[in-house]
């Protein structure tokens, strides 16, 4: 009984050291289309990401005004 009654707890605390190293790692891990982060992630390091022009269609807008001055010219 002795014998049983100790192998069941070394079993016991084997599981629950496993248990407690699995939940105390950290990993991204992807959930139904989300990346989740790390518990880390406080700790990382900031990526930065300059900002880009006001006006996301500067050649657009540019080429657009030269055609109105264009037509504005052949009007005259």
């Amino acid at each position: 009984m002795s014998q049983h009654k100790n192998t069941s707890t070394a079993a016991l605390l084997v599981l629950g050291t496993i248990l407690s190293l699995s939940a105390s790692t950290g990993c991204q891990v992807s959930v139904a289309g989300q990346t989740l982060p790390s518990p880390y992630y406080l700790y990382d390091d900031v990526q930065y990401f300059p900002t880009g022009p006001e006006n996301k269609l500067a050649n657009e807008t540019a080429a657009l005004k030269k055609a109105r001055e264009e037509s504005k010219l052949q009007r005259r």
